[in-house]
C-alpha cells in the first residue's frame, strides 16, 4: 500500500478526538482524496504517524468495521480543532487534488523559491509529489540567461522531504483519491488543430497591431506578454499588464469546430482563424470574459532585435552627424557613443521645458514614431530621460530634423503623444536650432 497507510481494524468507536487533520495526500484505501478534513484519535512519535478516522462516505467503500487508518506526520496537517482545519482547507482547496510527475531526473526540491537556494531533496525522473502552495519566487533561467517558464510551487515528495520546485520540468495533473497513477490523455495528439495551437506562441492582439502599424514598443514587446495554454501539462497561463492568472487543468477537450475546453477550469478556446486565437474564462463567479491573442509572423525576440537595430541606426544618424551640437540661446547638447546625453545651458527651457530638478543629463530612446503627415516635415522624434537631484527622472520629447550642417528639434507636450506615436505639434511650437560643433 502507497506511502506507508496502514489501516487498522478496531471493531468499535473511538470517542476521544486528539484534534482534527487536513490530509496533504490522498489515501488509497479507502480512496479519501487530500484536503479532505479528518479526525485524529492518537498520535505514534516512535513510528512518526497519526490515527485518523475515516470518514463515513469513503469508509463504505473500505469497510464498516475498519474506522480509523494512520497517516504519516508529513502527509497530515494536524490542528487543534476542526474549524482551524476547516479554514485551512478552504485555503488549500485550490491545489488540494494537483499533484506533479517529474519529466527530468535530478530536478531539484530547494529550500527557498531561488534556483540559488540549498537543494533539500533531488527528484527521479517520472517521480510523483504533491502540490502544496503557489508561491512567488525568483524567475529560473536558462542556460542563455532568459526566463524559463513556469512557477515555484511548494511541494511535497512521497517519503514526506517539503520545500520549492518549479514547475518547468513538472508536467501537473488532478488526482481525486484511490490508486495514485497517470493516465497519459492521448485526444490531444489525435488533434492537428489543437497541436498547432499548443506548438505555437499566443501574443496579446496589441502585438500584432503594433507589428501591422509597424510602430513597435519596445517596452511593452520585451515583457513578453502571452497566453501559454500548455505551460505545463495541466497547467495554462495568462500573462497581460493587469491579468496573471494560472489554470490547472486535467486534459483539453475538443468542443465543437476548432474550439476546446480544459477540463477542470473555467477556460475554453477557439481558433477564429489560423493566427487568431479566442481564449474565454470566468474568474470568481464573474461573467465571461474574452481575449484576443494572434500567432506573430516572428519570435518576440526576432522582432525585438530587429526594432533594435532599427533605432541604433537612427540614433547613429544624429551621433554621426555632432556628436557634440550648440545653441546661442540653449547651450551645448552632447551625444555619447553608447547612447547618453549631456546638455549644459539650458537654462531658457526651465521651468516650461526642462524641470528645475534636471540634472542635464541621461539616456536617449528613439522609440517613437510620427503620422504620415509629420512624417513629411520631420526625420523622426526621440525622447531624453533626465536625471534628477531628487526623485525619478523626468522625460521629454522632440521631433528633429536633420540638416547639413546641424540639426533642429521641436517640443513635443505628452499630450500631444498616443502610446508611441506623436500625433501633432504643439499649438504654439518651440524650435530650437543646433548647428554641429566643430571638431
Amino acid at each position: 500500500m502507497a506511502g506507508g497507510i496502514v489501516p487498522v481494524l478496531l471493531g468499535s468507536c473511538i470517542s476521544r478526538v486528539l484534534g482534527w487533520g487536513l490530509l496533504l495526500w490522498s489515501i488509497e484505501e479507502p480512496p479519501v482524496p487530500s484536503g479532505t478534513v479528518l479526525p485524529v484519535y492518537s498520535e505514534s512519535k516512535l513510528d512518526q504517524v497519526w490515527e485518523v478516522g475515516i470518514p463515513e462516505a469513503y469508509r463504505s467503500a473500505f469497510s464498516k468495521t475498519d474506522d480509523t487508518v494512520k497517516i504519516p506526520f508529513s502527509k497530515l496537517e494536524f490542528m487543534k480543532n476542526k474549524k482551524a482545519a476547516e479554514k485551512q482547507a478552504a485555503s488549500f482547496a485550490q491545489f488540494a487534488r494537483i499533484y506533479g510527475e517529474t519529466l527530468q531526473d535530478g530536478l531539484p526540491i530547494r529550500d527557498a523559491p531561488d534556483n540559488g537556494a540549498k537543494r533539500v531533496y533531488r527528484l527521479r525522473q517520472g517521480e510523483l509529489i504533491k502540490v502544496l502552495s503557489l508561491v512567488e519566487g525568483t524567475p529560473a533561467l536558462s542556460n542563455t540567461g532568459d526566463p524559463l517558464p513556469g512557477q515555484w510551487y511548494q511541494v511535497l515528495t512521497e517519503d514526506g522531504n517539503r520545500g520549492y520546485c518549479f514547475s518547468y520540468r513538472l508536467r501537473l495533473f488532478e488526482h481525486a483519491g484511490g490508486p495514485l497513477q497517470i493516465v497519459h490523455e492521448t485526444s490531444e495528439a489525435e488533434d492537428p488543430d489543437l497541436e498547432k495551437v499548443l506548438s505555437q506562441t499566443w501574443s496579446p492582439e496589441s502585438y500584432g497591431t503594433m507589428i501591422a502599424l509597424k510602430k513597435i514598443d519596445l517596452e511593452e514587446l520585451s515583457r513578453q506578454w502571452c497566453f501559454v495554454p500548455a505551460q505545463e501539462k495541466g497547467v495554462a497561463h495568462i500573462y497581460l499588464p493587469t491579468l496573471d492568472k494560472t489554470f490547472f487543468y486535467t486534459t483539453i477537450r475538443a468542443e465543437g469546430d476548432r474550439s476546446w475546453r480544459f477540463e477542470g477550469a473555467p477556460l475554453q478556446m477557439g481558433l477564429r482563424s489560423d493566427t487568431t486565437l479566442e481564449v474565454q474564462f470566468t474568474e470568481d463567479g464573474s461573467a465571461l470574459q474574452t481575449l484576443l491573442f494572434v500567432a506573430l509572423p516572428s519570435a518576440v525576440e526576432d522582432i525585438i532585435r530587429q526594432e533594435t537595430a532599427r533605432q541604433d541606426q537612427l540614433f547613429r544618424n544624429i551621433y554621426t552627424l555632432g556628436p557634440v551640437f550648440r545653441s546661442d540661446n540653449y547651450g551645448t547638447l552632447s551625444f555619447a557613443a553608447e547612447g547618453r546625453f549631456s546638455w549644459i545651458g539650458y537654462e531658457r527651457l526651465i521651468p516650461w521645458v526642462i524641470p528645475p530638478t534636471a540634472q542635464g543629463s541621461g539616456t536617449l530612446s528613439m522609440g517613437l514614431f510620427l503620422t504620415p503627415d509629420l512624417q513629411n516635415e520631420y526625420d523622426g522624434a526621440f525622447s531624453l530621460s533626465l536625471e534628477g537631484s531628487n526623485g525619478p527622472e523626468e522625460v521629454i520629447h522632440f521631433l528633429y530634423t536633420l540638416e547639413t550642417r546641424g540639426f533642429r528639434i521641436e517640443y513635443v507636450p505628452k499630450a500631444n503623444l498616443e502610446g508611441v506615436t506623436v500625433t501633432r505639434r504643439a499649438g504654439s511650437p518651440m524650435v530650437i536650432y543646433f548647428s554641429k560643433a566643430a571638431s
